[in-house]
């Protein structure tokens, strides 16, 4: 089920009522049931998956609890991680690795057959792993106790709310939570469908309307140059940025509405003015979960500098990988840990030729200029992340500066185009105000005229500028 389908309002209306209808004893109940409904809409078999992953971590939790020794303690971790990364390495990864085997075996003229399984890719089966296994490690490490009650930890691994797309959330946040008595609250439910409109705002009307020239560009890369890629790059950046962050406020504010608090996944990403401060805003839940289970364990920055620059490298490489199974996704993740790395050898450059050009550091323009930079690097490495093929990327790198037509005029009609380039502006002005409040937070402190204006704008945008002829799901689905 999709949050910008016609079915989520009904299915939302229903959990939502039962919840505060019913004893608090039985919400867990209802919400697990909710939760397993929500996936099965996809694919009524991969219930099967969540289920498994669940009930190995519980018991290897509960092992891991009555045991002493670290020794007997790693056999029931390796049980977790062996059967999640299992699955997900078959699911996600196994036909890449098999066709990658065989291309590296046809590059020496050794013909290999490669094995291919035909199946579907179960929907957010990244995001379940991770939030399941960041619980048995930290079982294992002593920093949570082990869940007794199975139904709350079913619960915990299979909320529907961030169940598909995140946020990735922590064992110590939000497990609690369930346990807690939620009473209606007038201010934390409109709140909470503020934000879940918003969210709708940036994935319907911004992201659907952008994806229109991003796909037809990228999607036929032979027939289009200069200005075209160009735009259809920054589109794109904008694209995925609505689209991931329209999910994840839908995700925030329904849960919020029923009392439950979710982490924050994105902090107005293309503000930042290096790359270390772009990962410290995007992305929020993957990239602290990477930090805390791959780049600490792997000794973090407690190194000499070359092994240092190892760990970033290898922390960033498996993050791409962690998007797809596809060497795009893998040379947009060295990209960033390359620019980061590169960023901290030279004591931040871009920083130092700011200071150079504007030496207050603080002026308009030398924030600016640092910014402009960071989305110059960021969007270079999203045109891997979006191409097709590695081939389809050099194709743009090749043709990006070429300017021998105007045909980025003629790629969609120049109403849409314009329209395109106003959503984005909006954006940014909403940006620029979201500097001191939230838009969300903003529009609730407006008098009730103003209030009820911004919803109907809004409602009406989603409505008459929304893009509804095909399917458009989140982009984030696919990982």
């Amino acid at each position: 089920m999709l949050f910008n389908s016609l079915q989520f309002p009904f299915f939302f209306l229903t959990v939502v009522g039962l919840y505060f209808a019913i004893p608090h004893r039985f919400r867990w109940i209802m919400l697990l049931a909710a939760s397993y409904y929500f996936y099965m809409c996809w694919k009524i078999e991969y219930i099967v998956l969540i289920i498994g992953s669940t009930l190995i971590d519980y018991f290897a939790a509960l092992k891991m609890s009555r045991v002493s020794g670290r020794k007997e303690k790693r056999k029931y971790l390796m049980l977790s991680l062996a059967s999640n990364l299992g699955i997900l390495f078959f699911f996600k990864y196994f036909n890449f690795v098999s066709r990658s085997v065989a291309d590296a075996f046809s590059a020496w003229n050794i013909f290999y057959d490669a094995p291919l399984f035909d199946v579907l890719l179960p929907v957010g089966i990244s995001f379940y792993t991770f939030q399941t296994l960041s619980y048995t490690i930290d079982v294992y490490n002593g920093r949570i106790p082990a869940e007794k009650h199975l139904g709350i930890f079913a619960l915990y691994v299979a909320f529907w709310p961030q169940l598909v797309a995140g946020p990735i959330e922590r064992t110590h946040h939000l497990l609690p939570q369930f346990r807690q008595r939620h009473a209606f609250d007038c201010r934390r439910v409109t709140d909470g469908l503020r934000l879940m409109l918003w969210g709708l705002f940036k994935k319907v009307v911004i992201a659907d309307q952008l994806a229109v020239y991003v796909n037809q560009v990228y999607n036929h890369v032979d027939d289009y140059q200069g200005p075209a890629l160009m735009i259809a790059t920054f589109f794109f950046a904008i694209q995925i940025y609505c689209d991931f962050s329209g999910y994840s406020d839908m995700a925030v504010g329904s849960a919020r509405v029923m009392g439950y608090d979710l982490m924050e996944n994105f902090n107005r990403p293309y503000f930042a003015k290096s790359i270390r401060e772009f990962w410290q805003r995007w992305h929020i839940s993957l990239s602290t979960w990477f930090r805390d289970y791959l780049y600490i364990p792997l000794g973090g920055n407690r190194a000499v500098k070359w092994r240092w620059y190892y760990n970033l490298f290898i922390t960033f490489l498996v993050s791409g990988l962690w998007h797809g199974a596809n060497w795009t996704f893998a040379i947009w993740g060295a990209l960033h840990g390359f620019f980061l790395i590169v960023e901290i050898a030279t004591g931040n450059c871009w920083q130092k030729a700011a200071n150079f050009l504007f030496p207050n550091e603080q002026a308009f323009w030398n924030r600016a200029f640092r910014v402009c930079v960071t989305m110059i690097q960021v969007c270079f490495a999203w045109i891997f992340f979006r191409a097709n093929t590695v081939e389809d990327a050099l194709t743009i790198l090749r043709k990006m500066f070429l300017f021998d037509s105007d045909v980025w005029l003629h790629v969609v009609g120049k109403g849409s185009l314009a329209l395109s380039a106003m959503l984005v502006l909006i954006l940014l002005a909403v940006h620029m105000k979201e500097r001191g409040t939230a838009i969300h937070e903003y529009v609730g402190r407006l008098p009730a005229a103003a209030r009820w204006s911004v919803y109907a704008a809004a409602f009406w945008a989603i409505v008459i500028s929304g893009v509804f002829g095909v399917k458009q799901e989140f982009i984030y689905f696919q990982f």
